[in-house]
């Protein structure tokens, strides 16, 4: 590990700057899914009990450097508040006279959520005057919002770079989880990748055939490479052009010894619709007018031996049209023997990336998972084997 924790700084009395993620989704003025929210407490907490005073830093929409009524975090307070049980003061502007009269009003026990930062040009444009407006709020600076990590933003990068900095206790499990997938893993290691188009994951694929032992290849993108080795894959969902692409990829795994794995028998049907008469044929037997929308049972039964095996599984998309039944069933089956597994202490299981947590939530194996992201674009990142700003300036700094 070289990161620094909340255990390797002295907080007592001091103002403490956390960099949340609590962009969540928002109905007529109320917080409708409070997972984020959730997930942040334990370092609020941690914070607090140390003596510490918690500032919040958080972005909330796409405002754009424009200060948009509608994208307030104001309407955040509530929810915080119940999920931090603590009470929550609100400051109308993250730098500036009104942020630094709330921080210097802030009583022992209380949180300080600042105005959405990206009001401001500055926080995307990372520029070096607005991290330095920020950095003078406090007197330690930590980063918990690993889903932000990718981002090289003054909240996130320039901040980090100019007070002493730590991981907060959901970076911390994120990137030790990361790093057991794929960092330093127990080997053999088995990713999953799903979805619509190899052209979305080039750089995915790429990076994992260099350092996984086994990829299993599902979704839209498997019809692609089957048409690339020639099979008629009917009506069903393919990047006809990425072809080449995926024979490269195809021959850059046989030299890094990377065992693709790819449908050997696969669910079709003529409609993409709940309760669409399907059948089950060999994955080069789709017929003309049928598209194919899931992997076959004895696809699944690969995929679990290949989960049977390995010591380490990285998920990143579902291995059909998991939305839809019956075309959740290879998704389905998939998650719950990797669920098992990790139950009995045989998988270091770790998922991430908003289909792929909707499907494992769905076949009600997320629970399971050693770890599961809600990070999204830093997790695809991570896993295409590139630096996260946010994470690089979290390393580099010297608590």
């Amino acid at each position: 590990m070289t990161w620094k924790t909340l255990d390797d700084v002295d907080m007592t009395g001091k103002t403490v700057l956390v960099r949340v993620d609590i962009n969540v989704p928002v109905e007529d003025g109320r917080v409708t899914d409070t997972t984020r929210i959730e997930r942040i407490a334990p370092t609020v907490a941690d914070v607090l009990k140390r003596g510490g005073r918690p500032v919040l830093l958080a972005h909330f929409g796409r405002p754009k450097g424009k200060i948009v009524p509608e994208m307030s975090l104001a309407q955040i307070v509530p929810a915080l508040q119940d999920k931090l049980a603590a009470p929550v003061r609100f400051a109308t502007d993250c730098v500036g006279p009104e942020a630094a009269a709330a921080v210097a009003a802030l009583a022992g026990g209380e949180v300080l959520l600042l105005e959405n930062t990206r009001f401001h040009e500055g926080e995307e444009g990372n520029f070096p005057g607005f991290a330095a407006e920020l950095a003078g709020l406090g007197d330690i600076y930590v980063n918990d919002a690993f889903s932000a990590a990718h981002r090289a933003h003054a909240s996130t990068e320039g901040i980090a770079r100019l007070l002493p900095s730590v991981a907060g206790r959901l970076m911390e499990a994120e990137l030790s989880a990361l790093d057991a997938a794929l960092g330093a893993p127990k080997r053999p290691v088995v990713a999953i990748v799903g979805g619509a188009k190899v052209s979305t994951k080039l750089e995915l694929l790429g990076n994992l055939v260099r350092r996984v032992d086994t990829l299993v290849i599902g979704g839209g993108m498997a019809n692609t490479f089957l048409a690339a080795q020639g099979v008629n894959v009917g009506k069903s969902l393919a990047e006809h052009e990425m072809t080449k692409t995926a024979l490269d990829i195809l021959k850059r795994s046989e030299e890094a010894a990377c065992t693709i794995l790819l449908p050997s028998d696969v669910v079709v049907a003529r409609e993409f619709k709940a309760g669409a008469a399907s059948q089950t044929v060999a994955a080069d037997a789709c017929p003309a007018d049928a598209m194919i929308l899931d992997a076959g049972p004895r696809t699944v039964e690969r995929i679990k031996a290949a989960f049977d095996e390995a010591e380490t599984l990285i998920w990143n998309g579902p291995l059909g049209a998991f939305e839809i039944e019956p075309f959740d069933a290879a998704t389905n089956a998939a998650a719950t023997h990797a669920a098992a597994l990790t139950r009995e202490g045989a998988l270091i299981s770790v998922a991430g990336g908003g289909d792929t947590v909707a499907a494992l939530n769905k076949a009600g194996a997320a629970g399971d998972f050693s770890y599961i992201s809600t990070a999204g674009g830093a997790f695809l990142e991570w896993m295409e084997g590139k630096s996260l700003p946010g994470v690089a300036a979290l390393k580099a700094s010297a608590v």
